[in-house]
């Protein structure tokens, strides 16, 4: 097996401004950027965080013929050694190098495109890392756990001319499809409220600092890495097993957790991807939250819709449709859906398809980071509103909370040395 590798600070700034370099005249890059890429072409890729989801999304890349995975990346030992194992049965050979740190893995000149499935407060430094070290994206939902965050990636990724895909996989699922297109083309008169579940009954999202724990050696788990830009706090391993999921350092909890695929789902819907709901309140003391658009349509983020795991409803002058994970689709009037059915499922198979094919064409995908950084925002508005225990008041175009200079320092958090945005 390859041996596990380490990078200096300076030796990956070094690293990276040589990767960008190579990377700017290589002939597969540079035979996408002219429209004229060969089918045969293989788009070499790097996975970091391989997780449950991560060797799942994994798994998707490594089905298509078109596609070799040549580097696996993740701070805890076993889940590392695991995806090299995977790749190298894969491919028949011991190829695949396995990394602790994800700079290093950036840094390779030779890798066209990575896959980003850590946890969430790594997802926005690790792609702006990519994109500026010139590499396209597949990056899981959310984005990022700040507004400041996710912009920060919708700029990098348009500055550096690159792909980006968010892990949002159900724009391309056929039953959130067909709800979607319901919506947009009028079948459903105007949408005038739009239903959006979150993960959790309760939207509370903790804080604080758990008890020190003994720290495992760095080759094991790389605790420094997987706290990447957030405030350093002792190791406790409650905050790897799931607690970060609900830990506002980490994570946007509830709301965030599935918003980032149902209010995506409702701002597609409302054919709203380049905006965001201006004004928030507090529904309930379960933080339920009502938004609303600048054009009256109201969007509410709530607990208790049908039809499986991140279920949507969209509601018209004129009927309405309600979706979900069991791939129920069910809709007002009934005909508009009575043919239809669907397998089960969220797969996210022709997501990833999706995204490579954007990779040989440079044709946009579903999820751009600049539309994912909208559905994120919108999330993060209600998580503000929620933590201040009052309304506020959003411009999308100013990308600044009015007149509320208490929620506009909430946009953003300090990045730990030597993490940067």
């Amino acid at each position: 097996m390859k041996s596990v590798k380490t990078l200096t600070r300076r030796a990956f700034l070094r690293q990276s401004t040589m990767a960008a370099g190579a990377l700017s005249v290589s002939p597969l890059v540079m035979s996408r950027a002219f429209g004229d890429a060969n089918p045969s072409d293989k788009i070499t890729v790097g996975a970091i965080g391989i997780a449950g989801r991560g060797r799942y999304i994994l798994n998707a890349f490594l089905q298509y013929s078109d596609v070799k995975v040549v580097a696996v990346c993740d701070v805890f030992a076993d889940r590392r050694n695991r995806a090299k194992q995977m790749v190298d049965e894969h491919y028949g050979n011991d190829d695949c190098a396995a990394y602790i740190d994800a700079r290093e893995l950036i840094a390779r000149p030779d890798i066209d495109a990575v896959m980003i499935a850590t946890g969430d407060n790594n997802h926005a430094p690790l792609s702006i890392l990519a994109a500026r070290a010139g590499k396209d994206i597949y990056c899981e939902k959310p984005m990022s756990v700040t507004i400041a965050e996710s912009r920060a990636v919708s700029d990098a990724v348009r500055h550096n001319g690159r792909i980006f895909q968010c892990g949002t996989q159900r724009r391309n699922v056929g039953n959130f499809v067909l709800a979607v297109e319901l919506a947009r083309s009028g079948a459903l008169g105007e949408i005038q409220t739009v239903y959006a579940e979150k993960a959790w009954p309760d939207s509370t999202i903790y804080y604080g600092v758990l008890p020190e724990e003994p720290l495992p050696p760095y080759e094991e788990m790389a605790w420094d890495l997987w706290l990447g830009p957030a405030a350093w706090r002792p190791y406790n391993l409650k905050y790897t097993t799931g607690f970060w999921r609900r830990h506002g350092d980490f994570s946007g909890s509830s709301i965030a957790e599935w918003g980032s695929h149902t209010v995506d789902l409702c701002q597609w819907a409302l054919n709203a991807d380049d905006t965001s709901p201006v004004h928030y309140r507090i529904m309930n003391e379960l933080g339920d939250i009502e938004a609303r658009y600048a054009n009256g349509a109201k969007l509410v983020i709530t607990k208790g819709l049908r039809f499986g795991s991140c279920p949507v409803r969209f509601e018209g002058t004129e009927g309405w449709v309600e979706t979900g994970d069991d791939n129920t689709i069910e809709t007002s009037p009934a005909s508009l859906a009575s043919d239809r059915h669907f397998s089960g499922g969220y797969p996210a198979d022709n997501h990833v398809r999706e995204f490579l094919n954007s990779v040989k064409s440079r044709q946009p995908t579903k999820s751009t980071a600049e539309t994912s950084h909208r559905s994120i925002t919108a999330c993060h508005c209600a998580n503000i509103a929620i933590k201040l225990k009052r309304e506020v008041t959003w411009d999308p175009v100013k990308e600044a909370f009015v007149n509320d200079d208490e929620a506009n320092r909430l946009r953003s958090r300090a990045y730990r040395e030597p993490w940067r945005m």
